[in-house]
């Protein structure tokens, strides 16, 4: 039978929830730390080693779609105990590894949960927590993935020193299951409408109605891509291509400019340290103002700037740069999973939208790791040039952005 919607505890769904979410990013973030000793023990080359993080993000522009669909059918919480199940799997398979090939082959396992993870998440959110603090609570969550690549940069090379590889890959499967396995607990169940119809039909009924409901949707989902939504969409393409382009390259800039690699990792990472408050604090504006767009914009408009001083600059204006980004810049990833919601025209789709933007996401950091390598031939002037008109122009396309109405 259909389950009556109850709201629960909107700061405890969202730490827990978050929690799963960066067991789960943790397992992508295992690698870069230890990429050398991994390169060494697989007898890797450069090439195919990168595969190792490339994966995910292949995987993310495949297979974020069909996840839209899949939540929609199975349930939100359903997909996410999934992801769970399916990066504690992938993880222990590449504790057994013998092989590079098998060690790419576990990583697109665990690509596959990150997918399933990173269009749950928000969706699991709507469902439990109430209207009036989803900006609180995507504050919160939209943390996930940078404290995940943290920890998991500071976590990965002391546990691969002290337990070895297999110790080191059972540590991060108990983590990500543990985590999965206390939300399981807490959440009330709420099922999709496959698991809703089944309870009650038999399974050509099921069949039937599944038939039907999907020839309904055709219209509706052609529906989706109106002019608020494509803008958000192109805003967000902008803001992942800028945003992997500066984490991926501004490390190397500073080390060339005699910067230890200690220092340089840590000033390229101070944005999404300080993100942890920035974040919070946007939701919460958001949900006491609803001023979506402003608050889009605002953070849009230094993104760019500031990633070119980032590429560009060693001294002073380096710190200021990436404190304006931290504070203001980073509010961005909350601002999107509010603001995009707000403009899907039919709340119905919203699994299936949730889908797009993970894949838009996907994309974008797959364009800035394919182009900045190219960029980067002219000097680091050209990459902060690239940057700063990347980030101008999403800030131009989100202008374009009409207010939507709020309940």
């Amino acid at each position: 039978m259909k389950g009556t919607r109850t709201y629960q505890n909107y700061i405890a769904v969202s730490i827990a929830l978050t929690i799963v979410g960066i067991a789960v990013a943790l397992g992508q973030f295992k690698i870069p730390s230890i990429m050398p000793a991994i390169m060494e023990r697989f007898s890797m080359d450069l090439a195919s080693a990168s595969m190792l993080m490339s994966v995910f993000t292949l995987a993310g522009i495949f297979l974020s779609l069909p996840t839209g669909f899949l939540a929609r059918r199975f349930g939100c919480k359903n997909m996410l105990v999934i992801a769970v199940l399916v990066m504690t799997g992938g993880t222990l398979v590449g504790m057994f590894a013998t092989s590079g090939s098998m060690l790419v082959a576990s990583r697109a396992i665990e690509g596959v949960a990150l997918v399933f993870c990173s269009v749950s998440g928000p969706l699991v959110l709507r469902k439990y927590v109430r209207p009036d603090k989803i900006g609180f609570a995507s504050g919160v969550w939209s943390l996930w993935f940078s404290l995940g690549s943290f920890f998991g940069g500071v976590m990965t090379p002391g546990l691969y020193a002290s337990m070895g590889f297999a110790g080191t890959w059972f540590v991060f499967a108990a983590i990500v299951f543990i985590a999965g396995l206390v939300l399981f607990i807490y959440l009330k169940p709420f099922g999709g409408r496959f698991i809703e119809k089944i309870s009650s039909k038999t399974a050509h009924e099921v069949d039937e109605e599944a038939q039907e409901e999907l020839a309904e949707s055709r219209p509706i989902i052609r529906e989706l891509f109106t002019r608020n939504v494509i803008c958000v969409l192109l805003g967000f393409l902008t803001f992942n291509i800028v945003l992997i382009s500066f984490l991926s390259f501004s490390p190397t800039f500073l080390q060339g400019e005699g910067m230890s690699p200690t220092l340089a990792g840590f000033a390229s990472t101070l944005p999404m340290l300080i993100a942890i408050v920035s974040s919070v604090l946007f939701g919460v504006i958001a949900d006491k103002t609803k001023r979506y767009k402003f608050l889009m914009v605002l953070s849009m408009v230094v993104l760019g700037p500031c990633a070119f001083v980032l590429l560009t600059n060693s001294g002073p204006a380096l710190w200021i740069a990436a404190c304006v980004l931290g504070v203001i810049g980073l509010g961005a990833p909350p601002m999107y999973l509010i603001l995009y919601p707000a403009v899907v025209p039919d709340k119905r789709l919203m699994p299936i939208a949730m889908g797009v933007l993970v894949m838009t996401q996907s994309l974008g950091q797959f364009i800035g790791t394919l182009v900045m390598p190219f960029i980067l031939e002219g000097g680091w002037i050209a990459a902060g040039v690239f940057v700063l008109i990347v980030g101008l122009a999403g800030t131009a396309i989100l202008m374009l952005v009409k207010e939507p109405a709020h309940s």
